[in-house]
C-alpha cells in the first residue's frame, strides 16, 4: 500500500474514532453544561468532523487507484487542516466561549471547500478511468 494512502486511511480512521468520542462526550457530559447556542456550535463541529473524516478515507482509497494524482495529496492535506482548524476552533469555542476563536473557523471551512474541489479535479483528470482492482 502506498505510504500516502496509508497516511490518509490511518488519519481518517483515527479522526472517525475521535469524532465518535467527541459526539459521545457532547451527548453525555456537555448537554446539561453548555448553553443551547454553544451546544449547537459543538454539534456542528461533530457533524463536520464526521463528514471530513470520511472524506479522508475516500482520499486514501482513491490514492490506491490514482497514486500519481498530486491533487489527491493536497485534497487530503486540506481536509486534515480543515478538521483541525474548523472543527477544532468550534470545539474550543463551545467549551471556552472565547469568541475570538470563531475567527479561525472560516479558514478551516475554506480548506474544506478547496479540498473537495481538488478531489473533484483529481478524479476528473484520472487516467485511465477509475476501476476497482481485484
Amino acid at each position: 500500500m502506498p505510504v500516502r494512502a496509508r497516511i490518509f486511511l490511518v488519519f481518517g480512521s483515527l479522526a472517525l474514532l475521535l469524532a465518535v468520542a467527541m459526539g459521545a462526550f457532547g451527548a453525555h457530559l456537555l448537554k446539561m453544561r453548555l448553553t443551547p447556542e454553544m451546544m449547537a456550535v459543538y454539534e456542528t463541529a461533530v457533524h463536520y468532523h464526521f463528514y471530513h473524516a470520511l472524506g479522508l478515507l475516500a482520499v486514501g482509497l482513491l490514492v490506491l487507484h490514482v497514486p500519481a494524482a498530486a491533487l489527491l495529496g493536497w485534497a487530503g492535506g486540506l481536509m486534515a487542516a480543515g478538521l483541525i482548524l474548523f472543527c477544532g476552533s468550534l470545539y474550543a469555542l463551545s467549551l471556552s466561549d472565547v469568541r475570538g476563536l470563531g475567527m479561525i473557523t472560516p479558514v478551516g471551512g475554506l480548506a474544506f471547500i478547496v479540498a473537495w474541489l481538488l478531489l473533484a479535479v483529481a478524479v476528473w483528470r484520472a487516467k485511465p478511468p477509475l476501476t476497482v482492482k481485484p
